[in-house]
């Protein structure tokens, strides 16, 4: 057990589809004095359905899940309970997903190899309300090149997830005009000749 400078039981829904994994993470966790694992979940959807069921005070979320990711099931938990707290586990730390999970407002973004008393401790700095970002993650995106606007790295991202243009245009609130038009754009700044490429393009360099 390690020390801790909070005394209140922090409650914790952990969610990641890989079942070994998030087994032995809640046993490590339910070994600290203050931390208590109450629900966990194996996909994004089961993952929101029991954020706003059980109302933890603290959400550890995988990024690659089924259903929904770690970011889409953040967003969803955070249109009903803007104040939750979320902490995202991910063995990819690319700039684009911290910028996405930042913008859903994920507040502690951690990679996967996180020793068990160090993420005790970021669980407890979150959920007194500060943030934390992996510093090697932070110094990634500090890097970060990516030419590409919000609104373009949108498109493209649906595009990767086999969306048509009229569809993003519902899901972003957008004239299937304007999506084009931002598609047009990455098209241009990625050097490629259509939107599939483009997406492909930002992914494989970390944008997405």
């Amino acid at each position: 057990m390690t020390e801790n400078s909070f005394t209140t039981e922090i409650t914790i829904l952990l969610a990641d589809d890989e079942n070994l994994l998030r087994g032995a993470l809640a046993a490590l966790l339910d070994l600290e004095d203050n931390i208590r694992v109450v629900a966990q979940a194996d996909n994004g959807v089961d993952a929101v359905r029991l954020a706003l069921a059980v109302r933890p005070d603290v959400v550890l979320l995988d990024l690659e899940m089924p259903g929904l990711d770690g970011i889409d099931a953040a967003s969803a938990i955070l249109a009903e309970r803007p104040n939750q707290a979320i902490i995202l586990l991910t063995r990819h730390g690319r700039a684009g997903v911290l910028r996405r999970a930042l913008k859903a407002g994920v507040r502690g973004f951690l990679g996967k190899t996180v020793d068990p008393e160090r993420l005790a401790q970021v669980i407890a700095d979150v959920h007194a309300g500060r943030r934390y970002i992996d510093s090697e993650i932070s110094t990634a995106a500090m890097m970060d090149d990516c030419p590409l606007s919000d609104r373009e790295l949108d498109v493209l991202r649906l595009t990767a997830e086999g969306f048509a243009v009229r569809e993003m245009g519902a899901r972003l609130h957008l004239a299937s005009g304007t999506v084009r038009n931002y598609l047009s754009s990455a098209m241009q700044k990625t050097g490629t000749a259509s939107r599939h490429e483009a997406a492909r393009s930002a992914g494989q360099r970390g944008w997405l």
